[in-house]
């Protein structure tokens, strides 16, 4: 599939850029704002993407990345202090201008119980396949991505999911990451949602390249049938190691970081 022609983003964003004051931005990092890399840590939003977040902050009514790092990690790599942050897929929420996110009372309360797990995880093996632990807060996150044997690593921590899952933690799949949360339900979809209500836009976008992101389009869906959005956009984009149902469910396909950049250009030509 070829990228959109200018007439096609152009038709498709006209919900929003018609009317941006009452309108909303949602957005995806990894792999949407930044580049999928080896190590998470190392990840980072181009500044030119960047600058064009904090121009649309000043143009719509509500600019968000809804991420399934950290809230306070999420606003390091993006660099942008006027919009919001919606971290640990939903379960905190950090305002612009504020300090500290918001967090789930009850995700907090397994904050201790997550990084004890983690740490006891942390044996020979796992450094002999040289998988990553990342602290998270309330959640863990096991990374195999470029380990010299990925599919022991992989292997290995199949095991070490069932042993989360009966010690009463949910575990959830990611782009080559394993990561052991809380039990408490939680999903972009409830982020992007929590959002709107405060917010109170007319339309929405949200943009996404992950499984999870998935959970972020069934929201747009039902906000729409209920009434509460006039116009939603969901926006795939494309990767090698992405899943189907990206592209499949999507209004608008693009091809990696570069092409949601493209969008947010067209956006902030208003």
């Amino acid at each position: 599939m070829s990228a959109p022609t200018a007439d096609t983003l152009s038709e498709t964003l006209r919900p929003l850029t018609d009317d941006p004051k009452r309108s909303a931005i949602f957005c995806d990092i990894d792999g949407t704002l930044a580049p999928i890399v080896k190590r998470a840590e190392d990840a980072h939003v181009r500044h030119e993407i960047a600058v064009l977040l904090g121009r649309l902050a000043r143009r719509y009514s509500c600019v968000a990345c809804v991420s399934g790092r950290s809230a306070a990690e999420a606003r390091r790599i993006v660099g942008v202090g006027g919009i919001f942050y919606a971290g640990s897929h939903g379960a905190e929420l950090l305002e612009p201008g504020s300090n500290a996110p918001r967090l789930l009372p009850a995700f907090k309360s397994w904050e201790g119980r997550v990084r004890r797990f983690a740490a006891e995880q942390d044996t020979r093996q796992s450094r002999l396949l040289r998988i990553r632990i990342e602290d998270k807060g309330p959640i863990s996150a096991f990374h195999w991505r470029g380990v010299p044997d990925e599919d022991g690593a992989r292997t290995h921590l199949e095991g070490l999911a069932q042993e989360a899952e009966t010690a009463g933690f949910a575990t959830h799949w990611g782009r080559k990451v394993l990561e052991v949360r809380p039990p408490v339900p939680i999903d972009k979809g409830q982020a992007v949602t929590e959002l709107v209500t405060r917010t109170q836009p007319a339309n929405a976008l949200f943009g996404g390249d992950d499984a999870t992101d998935l959970d972020a389009f069934d929201a747009l869906d039902t906000l729409v049938e209920e009434g509460r959005l006039h116009a939603a956009v969901r926006v795939g984009v494309r990767s090698d190691e992405g899943p189907s149902a990206i592209v499949e469910r999507a209004d608008l396909v693009v091809d990696g970081v570069s092409g949601f950049a493209g969008v947010l250009s067209a956006l902030a030509e208003v």
